[in-house]
């Protein structure tokens, strides 16, 4: 869950986005997996579901061996998340840090190829 306040607001690079609700200092913790507003949903459930719940959960959902087995739910603006490679934050663990400094207003970026195992880069970028 955001650590920080956000918005959701229209993206130059996908659909929606997640923006800077404040100013936000490099190296500050941005987001933290905070159950139970965060989940990790086993395999063979979302597998049981209907197929328009599946897509859903298929759009908004990835695997993260940081949180073990099944796909992560974002219970929060995080699962509006775009990717960018030059992304301005730091996904390499368990919390995600800003990786420089960002502006109220600025959107909020991570690297999908850091956090998402599978992550296609073509698809992408």
């Amino acid at each position: 869950m955001f650590l920080v306040r956000t918005y959701l607001a229209p993206s130059g690079i996908h659909g929606l986005g997640v923006f800077a609700g404040e100013d936000v200092a490099a190296g500050q913790e941005l987001w933290r997996f905070t159950p139970p507003v965060d989940q990790v949903l086993p395999h063979d459930f979302v597998a049981a579901l209907p197929p328009a719940q599946r897509a859903y959960l298929e759009t908004y959902t990835y695997e993260s061996a940081l949180f073990g087995p099944g796909l992560v739910l974002n219970g929060d603006h995080a699962r509006f998340l775009n990717h960018a490679r030059d992304a301005n934050t730091d996904n390499s663990g368990a919390v995600t840090l800003a990786a420089r400094a960002i502006s109220k207003g600025e959107e909020i970026t991570c690297d999908y190829g850091i956090c998402c195992e599978g992550f296609d880069p073509g698809v992408y970028g």
